[in-house]
């Protein structure tokens, strides 16, 4: 085998492999119309379960939050694809689906911080930061501390998938090129991060004993979300072992062969 198809044999664990040889345009498109369809209705059920399950809160303030934690379910799930693709044989049949479920991820993230930006801060960027008027004292008060740094560190995650987005097409891998698009679209891996200490700090740290309002119960995805985002990083790092233990088996064939000789 040459170099140059090892090279393209040769799979990121995180990103999977670059989309090519794309089979005919009419089928490619009904077989992802078809996928998209499914996850349209599967995004719409993971909201409306999410919704369902906190009905003590103002709806919306559950509509925003559903959509939030029903992009992180997505988000995971999309994340997970490649490496355990590269883990077993019957996963990696699901990878012609990563592509919509991360699209979907995307949009109901950027839905949630939509509504979130107009909903709650009202577009004011002081409150988005985490300042309220107190009349008391007659100015903006920062009363939260973290919660403005959380909600930059949310709209970075955002911004990034819309970038991830706008490129997940077969159009945008001929334009970027494989190396370009793998490039891009292996930063994802840092939306992940960004993406658990965003979620982390709403789940664990804002409504707490210091926060200046009634402390609501304790939400109950809190758990489970540390839950999917450990099992993404064991997946991650299992797949990046197996990869480099076959790298080096490969390296080390020749070797034995040359001093076999």
């Amino acid at each position: 085998m040459s170099t140059e198809n090892v090279r393209r044999n040769v799979v990121d664990p995180d990103v999977g492999p670059t989309p090519r040889d794309s089979p005919p345009a009419a089928a490619a498109w009904r077989s992802a119309s078809v996928r998209h369809g499914v996850l349209a209705v599967a995004t719409l059920v993971l909201v409306f379960a999410f919704w369902r399950s906190r009905m003590e809160w103002t709806p919306d303030m559950r509509l925003w939050r559903a959509l939030g934690d029903a992009a992180v379910v997505l988000l995971f799930a999309s994340l997970a694809m490649g490496p355990a693709a590269r883990l077993s044989a019957v996963a990696a049949r699901a990878l012609s689906w990563r592509r919509q479920v991360g699209v979907w991820a995307a949009l109901a993230a950027f839905a949630h911080s939509l509504l979130t930006i107009d909903g709650w801060a009202r577009w004011s960027v002081r409150r988005f930061l985490g300042y309220e008027f107190v009349p008391e004292l007659g100015r903006d008060v920062r009363l939260e501390p973290g919660f403005g740094l959380a909600n930059l560190i949310g709209l970075v995650a955002v911004g990034w998938l819309l970038v991830l987005l706008a490129t997940s097409s077969d159009r945008a891998v001929r334009w970027l090129g494989p190396r370009g698009w793998k490039w891009l679209h292996g930063g994802s891996h840092v939306v992940f991060y960004l993406v658990v200490l965003h979620a982390g700090y709403f789940l664990f740290m804002h409504y707490t004993a210091s926060f200046h309002r009634a402390v609501p119960a304790e939400n109950w995805f809190r758990f489970p979300m540390l839950v999917l985002a450990a099992m993404v990083l064991a997946l991650k790092w299992a797949a990046f072992t197996r990869t480099i233990r076959r790298s080096r088996a490969r390296a080390a064939g020749p070797a034995r062969m040359d001093r076999g000789r």
